[in-house]
């Protein structure tokens, strides 16, 4: 149903990018080898959350004041 809530679908992409580079942080090996293909979106959203680490900080926070504060 998330895709359906645009609010809950940014959530979802926020919480991947993150848990995703936290998984490359720990265990660097388990996402490099699935570089191509389906899991490769792992990999990507890894590269994006080590990359652009500052806006993703600033939307997990931003993403955190709407749900807490606005709804």
């Amino acid at each position: 149903s998330a895709i359906f809530n645009f609010q809950s679908l940014l959530t979802v992409i926020l919480l991947l990018i993150c848990t995703c580079a936290y998984i490359r942080s720990l265990a660097p090996s388990l996402l490099d080898k699935n570089k191509t293909g389906l899991l490769g979106i792992f990999w990507k959203c890894a590269r994006i959350g080590e990359r652009k680490s500052p806006y993703v900080a600033v939307c997990c926070v931003v993403m955190a004041f709407s749900i807490l504060f606005m709804q």
